[in-house]
């Protein structure tokens, strides 16, 4: 396969952080990374057609992988018009850092939802209809969306508004929509935002990491005085998930903990669409809990990662796939957990449930729907959660109201597992008393496991959670997965930034200028190093500290400077 499009040339702007001018792009930077077309050439196969901004700069690898995601395989038989994700690793070279304005936004965003460092979302619109004018009998493109942010329903949502008509009217179109993104306002969590696009205004809300969790989402609200009247779009990111696991729905708290364990898994689908909703929805169940580990909610055998993780010379890696190619069952024979989809069939009212099977029953040619794996759940099956659900479609309760059923068990599920995880790692912080100005801050104490499982006995789940089990063995295998990981790094750079805030505050009350009158000219460089850095550190990472402290500080730091001899103030000033 060869592209169409050759190497971009740099992005020559660069964003803007703080309240100057936008640069042009920079709004639409905030919210995508560029715009793609992907096209069926005859000579080349799938083939990029075009860029947009036209400067935007992605790698062969990083183009080769859009090229091959953004077209549905040949299994699929997908005619008309469908929508799916894909999520692609950046290629390395490119810059992992973030500008002030996006380090905000992951400091004020709720987890799930933070920008991705390292991968690219892909959300598509294929097209597939057949065309006499066309040699092959068939017009074959895709519009795809290429975003660190995980906005799954907010960027289908303008797929659905853009593409049908970008189909008709071809690049001219893709422009205005792109130079009006770029005159959105910015994705600031907590705040409802109004995004103009095609003559309609669509309004969001992203939510805030200070929101109340469970709460319900967007409702219609404040919009008298628009007109025409908004589309609203009730979350960014959460897709139906009774109607994603309907087939599935008795194996909820199986799936939840092979998530919540990181276990390596794939998802068998009959098209892209179902394969990336049932990995998105599934990576998603261990909400407020970020899923650490790797996800490919639609992956191919050409893509760039496919060697990494077929390969039979070591244990499968934890991350979770979503195929729709029947190659892979054999080739992913030896993965512990495959969930094989099909059609939703119907049993009188009620959705077929499919079985846990044997994976030695996993068949090479015509596999049957089925959750092929070994694995005995570590807590009780939740019966009363099922029925409700069961009884919800036998009385034609609405599928947003079974949504909200699922989603809710599973986050008290999650905050009931993650409570006492919390609970022990805040008795790790040094109490305030400790943290004096004139000493380095103390250490945060070390994570025992065995002295956290001790405290389960009397602070455990149970006072949380009724759901019946083996919690201890539960926990047990938690603390040794990725997720465990990423979720203490991350508490713990949380705690470290906690100790930094407490010992600038406690450095801000204190009597500087007395305690360097018996210190000798050496202590006090040393003092006016770290405090410059702390105050830099404090500026360039926007800690939460009183802007009249750090105004203090400041004035303190100009006094002690000029306490000492002129070339030690010449040396310190110029530094």
């Amino acid at each position: 396969m060869e592209l169409l499009e050759t190497g971009g040339r740099a992005r020559t702007v660069k964003r803007c952080s703080g309240s100057g001018p936008a640069l042009p792009w920079d709004r639409f930077s905030a919210w995508l990374e560029c715009v793609c077309v992907v096209t069926f050439d005859l000579e080349l196969g799938q083939a990029i057609e075009l860029v947009y901004p036209h400067d935007m700069r992605l790698t062969e690898k990083e183009k080769t992988s859009i090229c091959y995601l953004s077209f549905p395989d040949s299994y699929s038989g997908c005619l008309g018009d469908t929508q799916f994700s894909f999520r692609i690793r950046q290629t390395m070279g490119h810059k992992l850092s973030m500008n002030g304005d996006e380090e905000t936004y992951n400091r004020d965003a709720p987890v799930v939802l933070q920008r991705d460092r390292a991968h690219y979302y892909g959300f598509v619109y294929f097209r597939q209809v057949k065309d006499s004018t066309v040699k092959r009998g068939y017009f074959q493109k895709s519009l795809v969306l290429i975003s660190r942010l995980p906005f799954v329903n907010l960027f289908h949502s303008l797929l659905q508004l853009v593409a049908p008509e970008y189909f008709e009217k071809l690049e001219p179109c893709l422009e205005a929509v792109c130079n009006e993104v770029d005159q959105w306002p910015a994705p600031v969590p907590g705040k409802l935002l109004s995004l103009p696009v095609m003559g309609v205004v669509i309004q969001v809300r992203i939510p805030s990491r200070k929101d109340k969790l469970g709460t319900s989402p967007l409702k219609q609200a404040n919009q008298e005085n628009l007109l025409p009247a908004p589309m609203v779009i009730p979350t960014v990111n959460e897709l139906d998930l009774f109607g994603c696991f309907q087939s599935i729905l008795i194996h909820i708290q199986m799936l939840w903990e092979l998530m919540l364990l990181g276990e390596p898994l794939i998802v068998m689908a009959t098209s892209p669409k179902i394969s990336s909703d049932t990995v998105l929805a599934l990576t998603s169940c261990i909400a407020p809990l970020r899923y650490c580990c790797d996800y490919r909610p639609y992956f191919t055998i050409h893509d760039t990662e496919f060697k990494e993780y077929t390969t039979r010379t070591q244990a499968p890696p934890n991350v979770t796939l979503g195929v729709t190619n029947p190659f892979f069952i054999k080739t992913f024979q030896h993965w512990p957990h495959i969930i094989r989809i099909g059609e939703v069939r119907m049993s009188g009212d009620l959705p077929k449930q499919i079985k846990v099977k044997k994976l030695m029953k996993l068949r090479t040619l015509d596999t049957k729907p089925g959750i092929y794996t070994s694995y005995k759940t570590f807590l009780h099956k939740d019966k009363t959660l099922i029925k409700r659900l069961l009884k919800g479609i036998q009385r034609k309760r609405p599928a947003e109201v079974q949504s909200v059923i699922v989603r809710l068990h599973l986050l008290e599920l999650t905050q009931s597992f993650i409570i006492p995880l919390e609970r022990y790692v805040a008795s790790l912080m040094p109490l305030q008393r400790t943290i004096t100005a004139w000493k380095n801050p103390p250490q945060i104490r070390p994570f025992i496991k065995e002295e956290f499982m001790k405290t389960l006995e009397y602070a455990g789940p149970q006072l949380t959670s009724v759901q019946k089990g083996d919690w201890i063995g539960l926990y047990r295998r938690f603390l040794k997965s990725p997720n465990f990981d990423g979720w203490f790094r991350m508490r713990y750079q949380e705690m470290c930034k906690k100790l930094e805030i407490l010992h600038l505050e406690v450095l801000c009350e204190a009597d500087l200028l007395m305690w360097v009158r018996e210190k000798s000219e050496v202590e006090v460089v040393d003092l006016v190093l770290k405090l410059r850095e702390k105050l830099i550190k404090a500026r360039v990472h926007q800690l939460p500290v009183r802007e009249d402290l750090l105004e203090k500080l400041e004035l303190y730091l100009e006094t002690v400077i000029s306490s000492l001899p002129d070339d030690l103030q010449v040396v310190l000033h110029r530094h």
